[in-house]
């Protein structure tokens, strides 16, 4: 199906005089091509609100810089594709560049003209794929796909979607839970995306990384002279989230007097500045994260039992990374390519060895622990493939840490056995051995999970 748009509008910012009859050359090849060209970047900004498709600017212009030109192109334009040409190799700064938001980063030299084609042609089928999405898939694109932004295809994951659409479609309060790193945050970002506040800001605020001391005033704001150094009012986060959605992190780590103050603002919606003498009404849907039971915690007299239900809700429980065995590729495969494209890297593939290496490991840093193990990867790889050398599993937990959860005898198998597989480089027959079973109990226990085969030893 061909794009309504027909006509594909393109700036070129370019003052060398031999590189702009290139680039408007390359450019103007297709005849549905419509090419300007500019000698300086404020010609390009006075006219950066005709809102162009792809734009050529080279990074050296006698009158702006080029990263802060790129900058308030993405500001002004976002869905403008910038190709950056430069004069010079510098791969510093062709990674700020692309991380800031260009489609690619092009050297000035012989291989200029092939470079700059390939880019376009890149630019343009992406362009048309999102324009092709829009015209086939109007009424879809309405329901919220959490997938788009959360990768994910197990049965875990399926259930967490579930929940969050539900959530999605109310102003319910959310209580998020689940260990370090299994992505309460993105979660919650995702939900308000696509909620009825998306619109609203988004403000997060990790409970346990403010001083007890300054946490009222940095939930509920405070009045000028409220205390030394309080020399202008200043809102807390609350007012700062009204209209949208105050996102919580590790709500179980505030102390009794401070959840006694977060009940009353909870119940009435309304709060106290410090230093104030009268009540400052908020409109914020509150969604909270945890990676400890607050129930136990109600049990333990360590958290208040009515906030404990205030702040209940809508429970989703995030599950560890360790019981998404189908998602770990994904994830793994997704976090090195984004890393490496954000760095110049060129696509990467994992080997056999490391996709069984990695899927026998327990990951007890969850999400955050595969990609800070990816973008390692992705500087330690050669010749675009990661091997198992590349990936080197430091965790800095005890061993045994995962026998405090409550587990089914077959499920603490299945992660026993995963341990010393990880532990001796995925080698069935010493595993076998170590663990007084038979090899075809492992192999059973990897095909349930979906997982590769693993070496057999020698």
């Amino acid at each position: 199906m061909k794009s309504k748009k027909q006509v594909t509008r393109i700036f070129i910012v370019e003052d060398d005089a031999i590189y702009q009859r290139l680039v408007k050359y390359v450019m103007g090849i297709n005849p549905d091509h419509e090419v300007t060209v500019f000698n300086t970047g404020q010609a390009l900004l006075q006219s950066l609100d005709e809102k162009p498709d792809i734009i050529s600017l080279d990074y050296s212009l006698p009158d702006a810089n080029g990263e802060e030109l790129l900058k308030t192109i993405k500001q002004r334009s976002p869905d403008t594709h910038v190709i950056v040409l430069s004069g010079q190799i510098d791969v510093p700064t062709a990674v700020r560049m692309l991380k800031m938001g260009a489609s690619d980063y092009i050297s000035k030299d012989t291989e200029t003209k092939e470079r700059l084609l390939h880019a376009l042609n890149s630019i343009k089928s992406e362009i048309q794929e999102r324009e092709e999405a829009e015209q086939l898939q109007p009424a879809v694109l309405t329901k919220p796909i959490f997938s788009n932004t959360i990768l994910g295809n197990s049965k875990p994951m399926e259930e967490v979607f579930q929940l969050m659409e539900k959530a999605a479609s109310t102003n319910i309060t959310v209580s998020i839970v689940g260990e370090t790193g299994t992505g309460k945050e993105l979660v919650a970002k995702s939900i308000h995306q696509n909620s009825t506040r998306k619109n609203g800001p988004f403000v997060a605020v990790n409970m346990s990384a403010i001083p007890k001391e300054l946490l009222e005033s940095e939930l509920f704001g405070y009045e000028k002279g409220a205390f030394t150094g309080a020399l202008n009012r200043k809102k807390g986060q609350f007012e700062l989230a009204d209209g949208g959605t105050l996102f919580l992190d590790e709500i179980g780590e505030m102390d009794m007097s401070m959840q006694a103050k977060l009940l009353r603002v909870l119940q009435e919606r309304e709060l106290m500045r410090v230093g104030g003498s009268g009540p400052v009404p908020f409109d914020a849907r509150l969604i909270t994260a945890t990676n400890r039971s607050l129930a136990e915690e109600v049990q333990r007299g360590n958290f208040r039992e009515d906030l404990y239900y205030r702040l209940l809700g809508l429970n989703i429980n995030m599950p560890p990374l360790r019981d998404r065995s189908n998602d770990i590729l994904l994830l793994a495969e997704y976090f090195l390519n984004s890393f490496a494209k954000a760095n110049g890297i060129g696509k990467l593939g994992l080997s056999a060895e490391v996709k069984s290496k990695l899927l026998g490991y327990s990951f007890p840093g969850n999400v955050r622990e595969l990609r800070a193990q990816m973008e390692l990867a992705a500087v330690m790889a050669s010749n675009g493939v990661v091997r198992a050398e590349d990936v080197r599993f430091n965790s800095v937990r005890k061993e045994a840490a995962f026998l405090a959860e409550t587990l089914t005898l077959e499920e603490y198998k299945n992660r026993i056995i995963n341990h010393f597989l990880e532990k001796y480089n995925n080698d069935v027959l010493l595993v076998a051995k170590k663990l007084d079973i038979g090899k075809s109990t492992i192999y059973r226990m990897l095909s349930e999970n979906g997982k590769q085969r693993v070496a057999v030893g020698y």
